[in-house]
């Protein structure tokens, strides 16, 4: 339990020296990701998750999403995904609700002990408040060899980038999120992981305004 204590501390001694260094246009922000995953068969998953954000120096609760979706694996290597998002983003008093249908192709790869996937995921962006959209996702993760403690504490690190499509069809990178973190084994079947996010979006003057978040995401499998 000493190993894990100094874990836990060592990640939040981190995210908040970050926020301490970053630039002054910087936010803290909480984020919770809760997720429940039914087994159909050995390739086939359903998977409902939803997930919570307190922005503004974690003072405010100003996002919500909620999502299904399949998830097929063909081989080893490769495995497929759609899905469902309902959004809703409060902007001054008003909550606005986006729809988010998507697809994924998922890459995995695994050697020396170390697990890698890189998803490509395509979303159609439908608003009632601005111009519809295609976004595309691409994230990496890469997780370390090492397990330690009775809980299974694993190491990882991920990078994903978001890439909105432009009126001519082209894509341009707008948001980055680097994390870094532990996977942990609660239980059989209940998994969890705790990990800090650097948060890079572009504005439309074209600076880049960073954000601290320290996460937190909880998986029960059935």
């Amino acid at each position: 339990m000493r190993k894990v204590k100094f874990a836990v501390l060592g990640l939040l001694f981190f995210s908040f020296a970050s926020g301490i260094y970053a630039y002054d246009n910087h936010d803290f922000q909480v984020w919770n990701t809760d997720i429940l995953e039914w087994s159909v068969s050995k390739k086939l998953k359903i998977a409902y998750e939803q997930e919570f954000r307190w922005m503004d120096n974690a003072g405010e609760f100003s996002y919500q999403h909620y999502d299904i979706g399949l998830s097929y694996r063909l081989n080893q290597n490769w495995g497929l995904g759609a899905g469902y998002r309902d959004v809703y983003e409060l902007s001054g008093n008003k909550w606005r609700q986006s729809n988010e249908p998507f697809l994924t192709a998922t890459l995995f790869l695994e050697k020396f002990g170390f697990s890698f996937d890189s998803r490509s995921r395509l979303e159609y962006r439908n608003f009632d408040f601005k111009t519809d959209s295609w976004r595309y996702r691409n994230k990496f993760t890469l997780k370390f060899p090492w397990k330690f403690t009775k809980l299974e504490l694993r190491p990882y690190i991920s990078d994903e980038i978001l890439a909105p499509f432009a009126s001519a069809g082209t894509t341009q990178i707008n948001q980055n999120r680097f994390s870094a973190g532990l996977g942990m084994s609660l239980l059989k079947n209940l998994k969890a992981e705790l990990y800090y996010m650097l948060k890079s979006d572009k504005g439309s003057n074209g600076k880049w305004i960073d954000a601290n978040i320290l996460g937190t995401r909880l998986k029960l499998a059935f």
